[in-house]
């Protein structure tokens, strides 16, 4: 994508380090990420922004600052390790320091980066700047400071991040850092839509395409974007029923792809995917074998049509919070994700015959291209659901048994939050690998335990618990252990990304 305008983003191995760069977009201005050790910059780049990372700026070999970010002469930003980068390189010292990890009170002075005198940001760091050379302080948190400037040069940091949706006026922080790089804001999704139909018109030429679609907003947009660019006759679109899907969840793809005029050919494999999950415990291998699985499906059904996989293209749905938690880049590896981490697809990827049109975006940009092609708000508001499926909501091995008896459990937690209309992002069960004792019918029980996950967020790199009413916990509770036999005790996750991830696996 060229711009005549853009910002960079120089990527120390934040796992918000896109999220910069897509809230930056969603102002208006083109942004790219950069490594820190192959940076390129020309007359185009307006400003820069450094993100946070994992490293620390005294360890032995950390990740530097290029010179040629404060070279450049323009307007620069430092999120976090960003800024206890600026500190280190203007004199300053960093150390490590009482840690911060969540909402945090922020006291700003009078500044045009700041909407308010006092408010909530979002932290994670370990390590704080004791001495700051030739900065100065323009704001403060319990652990000390939390943003500094330089007093002549258009340079700026702050030690939380505003980017994720949890600080209190991150967007206004970055929107006046924009206007300090008198930046014109006049790129779109629009704009990226026509960039990814050319990419893809590019790749596959007169070539075929198989596109996995499970159902959800990813795969199916990836689709869409990929009948916008290409002939009909080019792709085949194949929906794989793992046996880990939510309860009726095969019947209900079929059906809304259909009512968008999209054909597909739904195939039934889920002997395939127990046999591939038999007695293993592992998150990581559980991915594993599914993407492994996955691929031999496609790879066997483009053998029956006929179509030659050394000149074929695989589309999948993988958004970039997929890559990113996947290690991608300088971050660090959170989980693999079966259509990232899977050898099988990394080959396709490696031979340069993998379409991911959404990589590039979050949830709530992939729902926002969604409805600019006209998708269903039904589809395009679906609430996420992992391409794993029920495999890494169940810890511990895999049965058709504990399948089922989730998709129950699933099934009973959404109808009541849905007849209590809680607005949720994200809701689900999660069955656990312990039972306890409990009292039914004034006898002994001995059965599984379930947790509930219900989460508020925007794009999913963040998220917090949600709040939901005590009356309908303590509905769903005693639904749950009265009509669901197997089930005698219910608790209630309320922890926040970060620390956790949403899914538990």
């Amino acid at each position: 994508m060229t711009s005549t305008e853009r910002l960079v983003i120089v990527d120390y191995g934040s796992q918000y380090t896109q999220l910069i760069a897509r809230r930056v977009r969603e102002l208006g201005v083109y942004s790219d990420i950069q490594s820190w050790a192959a940076l390129s910059l020309d007359e185009t780049v307006k400003g820069i922004i450094l993100s946070g990372g994992p490293a620390s700026v005294y360890d032995t070999n950390a990740p530097a600052l290029d010179a040629r970010v404060l070279q450049h002469n323009v307007p620069v930003l430092g999120i976090c390790y960003g800024m206890q980068l600026l500190v280190q390189h203007f004199g300053g010292t960093v150390k490590p320091g009482r840690k911060e990890y969540g909402q945090q009170d922020i006291t700003a002075s009078t500044h045009p980066l700041f909407a308010q005198p006092l408010f909530t940001a979002w932290m994670s760091h370990g390590d704080s700047a004791v001495s700051l050379g030739n900065l100065v302080p323009i704001a403060s948190s319990a652990s000390g400071v939390a943003a500094v400037m330089h007093p002549t040069k258009p340079v700026y940091g702050v030690q939380f991040h505003p980017e994720v949706t949890h600080t209190a006026g991150g967007r206004e922080l970055l929107q006046s850092f924009l206007g300090i790089c008198n930046c014109k804001g006049t790129w779109s999704l629009d704009a990226y839509i026509q960039h990814v139909v050319r990419d893809i018109q590019q790749a596959v030429g007169m070539e075929q395409v198989m596109a996995l679609v499970s159902g959800g907003v990813d795969s199916t947009v990836s689709l869409m974007l990929c009948s916008k660019a290409l002939q009909p006759e080019q792709i085949y679109a194949l929906h794989v029923d793992t046996g880990l899907l939510r309860r009726d969840e095969s019947k209900l793809v079929v059906n809304v792809l259909s009512s968008v005029g999209i054909p597909v050919d739904a195939v039934d494999a889920s002997s395939l995917f127990y046999e591939a999950l038999r007695g293993v415990t592992q998150p990581e291998e559980k991915r594993k074998r599914i993407g492994d699985v996955f691929v031999d499906i496609a790879e066997k059904k483009m053998d029956e049509r006929g179509i030659h996989s050394r000149n074929s293209y695989l589309c999948q749905g993988t958004l970039y919070t997929d890559l990113i938690e996947s290690g991608k880049g300088h971050a660090a590896l959170i989980k693999s994700h079966h259509n990232v981490n899977s050898p099988r697809i990394k080959e396709w990827r490696d031979q340069g015959r993998l379409i991911e049109p959404n990589k590039d975006l979050f949830k709530d940009e992939v729902r926002a291209v969604g409805r600019l092609l006209g998708l269903p708000e039904a589809l395009v508001a679906r609430q996420p659901f992992p391409g794993p499926g029920l495999a890494i909501r169940i810890i511990g091995d895999v049965t058709p048994e504990k399948v089922s008896l989730l998709q129950k459990i699933d099934a009973l937690v959404v109808q009541e939050l849905d007849a209590a209309a809680v607005a949720y992002w994200q809701a689900f069960p999660v069955l656990l690998p312990v039972k306890t004792v409990g009292v039914k019918g004034d006898g002994h029980s001995y059965e599984h335990v379930v947790a509930i996950r219900v989460v508020d967020s925007i794009d999913g790199m963040t998220a917090d618990w949600m709040k939901v009413p005590y009356g309908v916990l303590q509905k769903i509770s005693s639904r749950m252990t009265n009509e669901i036999a197997g089930v005698n005790r219910v608790v209630y996750d309320i922890t926040s990304k970060p620390p956790a991830t949403i899914e538990w696996e």
